[in-house]
């Protein structure tokens, strides 16, 4: 059964792709059907530029429990950094730092 429900965010980053380097601008998080991944429903993210055409995307599948598992380690990485750190990185962005509780 797939849910269609898709979150959206504008975001600061870059990817890799066929033809190298990419700014992205924007991701997609949604549950479905996986196009490659063995399983019958995965956690999936695009992470994309769209003003940089189709190409300009990096499309990830993973099972629920990766998925998981993966979110935990970013939000443990993000609050294991020295202080100021992360806060200084969104800064030079021109980011909203936000600190997730540990």
């Amino acid at each position: 059964m797939c849910t269609y429900l898709t979150e959206t965010l504008p975001i600061a980053g870059s990817g890799k792709g066929a033809g190298g380097w990419f700014s992205l601008t924007d991701a997609s998080v949604y549950l479905d059907h996986p196009v490659h991944a063995p399983a019958e429903h995965t956690l999936n993210i695009d992470f994309r530029n769209p003003a940089a055409g189709a190409a300009a995307r990096v499309a990830v599948e993973l099972d629920p429990g990766a998925a998981r598992q993966l979110a935990e380690a970013i939000l443990q990485t993000l609050a294991s950094a020295p202080p100021g750190l992360v806060e200084a990185a969104a800064a030079s962005e021109g980011q909203p730092s936000s600190t997730a509780a540990a």
